[in-house]
């Protein structure tokens, strides 16, 4: 188990574009480097004035790199931290850090929040590797203040990596909600477009077969095509000015088990579609009524295309206290039709609304 969480750390790519530079980051650096110069050569007790100013920019610098490349801004700040230590160690000198110092807490924050998983892990370990040498360098008052020392850094990191967590969870929130909406999208286009190509289709076949024999009826199903293709126009429409950005689309109903028998009327007179409805809809929620709907229609757009030699299709649906019961049946036999091959998402669709 902890192998695993070693291995998922050190695989966790970086988060998708970071901010570059922000107003915030040159206030921040136009209060840091002149806080470095003061207190760099007005203070009488360090030893080395160039170094300590020199330390203070450097760090103040690094800043402005520490969400687009926070290890390089860890690895300059803390290395050059260790190396001025190691120098002054060295050297028996007083310490030369300036109180600017503090602001390299930031960058354990911004390494767990922008950093890659291995990025973080190794600017972890250079920043524990810095903390021992620069207690050597100053030493603490008490042996409380080496655990309190680590924990601010740690708790920086800390705080860094619950941020990154949180974003990271409310952009996959957000991410599911568009997979979501674009499901949906798909299930009412396939069951509203679907339904009526294939109704255009099964009619233009007729059409075209009475065309010699009975030109009455062909125009009765060119006329069928017409009606249903000014449908698909429209919900086209209707669907095109709900997905384009800032247009208010129009309230329409969403339709119901009542009007199932309207939509078996519109595959027109060949197969004959019958619709028998039984029981008390009037308290059925408008979103099942609407789910209802699409699988009857998609049910019988399946039985038009599919069903081969289908004469007839009966559709019935039932509703009680507890719950509500659709039946499709037809006389055609099971195979693939002229209307083309199925994508399977229809089924698919079905699935997921009931």
């Amino acid at each position: 188990m902890v192998r695993n969480a070693v291995r998922a750390l050190w695989a966790e790519p970086r988060p998708s574009q970071p901010p570059v530079r922000v107003w915030r980051d040159w206030a921040l650096l136009g209060v840091l480097v002149p806080w470095s110069v003061l207190d760099g050569t007005l203070r009488g007790d360090v030893a080395w004035p160039p170094v300590t100013v020199t330390v203070g920019v450097v760090l103040a610098l690094t800043l402005l790199w520490r969400r687009t490349h926070p290890l390089a801004a860890v690895a300059v700040a803390f290395g050059f931290l260790i190396a001025v230590d190691v120098a002054t160690i060295i050297a028996a000198a007083e310490p030369t850090k300036p109180w600017s110092t503090a602001c390299a807490l930031l960058l354990p924050y911004s390494l767990f929040r922008w950093g890659a998983g291995r990025e973080a892990a190794i600017g972890l370990v250079i920043i524990l590797a810095w903390l021992p040498i620069t207690f050597t360098v100053e030493p603490v008052g008490s042996a409380a203040d080496v655990p309190a020392g680590y924990g601010f850094f740690l708790f920086s990191a800390a705080l860094g990596a619950s941020i990154r967590y949180h974003a990271n969870t409310r952009i996959r929130d957000i991410d599911q909600a568009k997979l979501r909406e674009r499901e949906q999208l798909a299930r009412e286009l396939h069951d509203t477009v679907a339904h009526h190509v294939s109704a255009i289709a099964v009619q233009a076949q007729a059409g075209r077969t009475l065309a010699a024999s009975h030109p009455d009826r062909a125009m009765a199903a060119l006329e069928i095509i017409e009606e249903a293709a000014s449908r698909t126009l429209d919900e086209m429409r209707t669907m095109v000015g709900v997905l384009r950005e800032g247009e208010e689309p129009d309230l329409v109903p969403q339709p119901g088990v009542t009007d199932i028998a309207r939509l078996a009327r519109r595959t027109g007179d060949w197969p004959r579609v019958d619709v028998e409805l039984s029981g008390d809809f009037d308290d059925l929620a408008p979103s099942v009524g609407a789910a209802i709907y699409r699988l009857a229609q998609e049910s019988i757009t399946n039985a038009v295309r599919h069903a081969r030699h289908a004469t007839h299709v009966d559709v019935r649906v039932t509703g009680d206290d507890d719950c509500v019961r659709l039946s499709l049946r037809d006389d055609g036999d099971a195979g693939q039709s002229g209307a083309g091959r199925s994508s399977g998402y229809g089924l698919v669709g079905m699935a997921e609304r009931a």
